[in-house]
């Protein structure tokens, strides 16, 4: 599932990394595209790639692992039987709950991504002289500069969207799914409606957290030039210096990669999920 969000969401995950940290540089997402091309060249687009397939697939292993688990102490908070059917509230409770245990594989990985796809524009703003262009030479300068700690810069900004933003997830993949069923089982439902579903759920997601995700790059990406504030010093310096828009910077790729690859997430989750519990059942 995490692979299927990568291969397809990844150009524009890099384009609104760029337009978050950069806002001024690029005057919206064709403008982003195009001057990427022409300065990078096509491989501009997957910069960062290694590092956010290692978080999708480390944070996506973690978090429906948790999922399952999570949805087991919300039966029993609840006081129902194991095998009964959660709501859609509920569900979406368990999924925050689990996004708190995926937080902390996906912080470090994705402090890397981010810092390898905003590289080129931190080296034409100077901030910094000279360009880190592989995941070795980053994470090298991550120990080097902050020590193991350095790669959880950020965590407070990536814990503040994850927990809500994976209530949204959840509530809006549940829901949605429960609405293309109408009273059949969720499990019979077929490739489009789950792509859908799942768009859905990502859409929701992204509308909800936006802001605080572009607090978070700022975070991560600037800190390579120096001492970076907090969340609330650099949500507070955003908000005066360039205006409550800022926050929305590169919101337009966001949300089509929200739907194309949280749709390809899911659709690769259930049926591989499907195919093990087949495997399993065979012996």
């Amino acid at each position: 599932g995490g692979t299927a969000c990568v291969v397809t969401g990844q150009p524009f995950d890099t384009a609104k990394v760029k337009m978050q940290t950069f806002p001024n540089m690029y005057k919206g997402l064709v403008d982003c595209f195009v001057k990427t091309y022409k300065q990078v060249g096509f491989r501009g687009f997957y910069k960062g790639t290694t590092p956010a397939l290692v978080a999708n697939i480390a944070e996506n292993s973690v978090l429906f692992m948790c999922y399952g688990f999570c949805q087991q102490i919300v039966r029993r908070i609840v006081g129902v039987d194991r095998k009964t059917k959660l709501s859609d509230l509920q569900n979406a409770a368990a999924g925050s709950f689990a996004s708190a245990f995926a937080t902390l594989v996906l912080c470090p990985t994705e402090l890397v991504k981010c810092r390898l796809q905003a590289m080129h524009e931190m080296q034409l703003s100077g901030k910094i002289t000279k360009g880190h262009n592989t995941v070795w030479s980053v994470v090298k300068g991550v120990i080097q500069k902050d020590g193991p700690l350095g790669f959880y810069r950020g965590l407070s900004s990536t814990l503040l969207r994850e927990v809500p933003g994976y209530f949204f997830f959840f509530g809006g993949y549940e829901l949605s799914r429960t609405f293309f069923a109408s009273g059949r089982s969720k499990d019979e439902l077929g490739p489009i409606p789950l792509l859908l579903s799942g768009g859905f759920g990502g859409s929701c997601l992204w509308i909800a957290v936006y802001p605080v995700d572009c607090i978070k790059s700022r975070i991560q990406v600037l800190s390579m030039a120096g001492k970076q504030a907090g969340f609330m010093g650099t949500f507070v310096t955003v908000v005066r210096t360039e205006g409550v828009l800022a926050l929305y910077s590169g919101l337009t790729p966001t949300m089509i990669r929200a739907f194309v690859a949280n749709g390809a997430l899911f659709l690769a989750y259930e049926y591989s999920r499907k195919l093990m519990m087949k495997q399993i059942d065979s012996y």
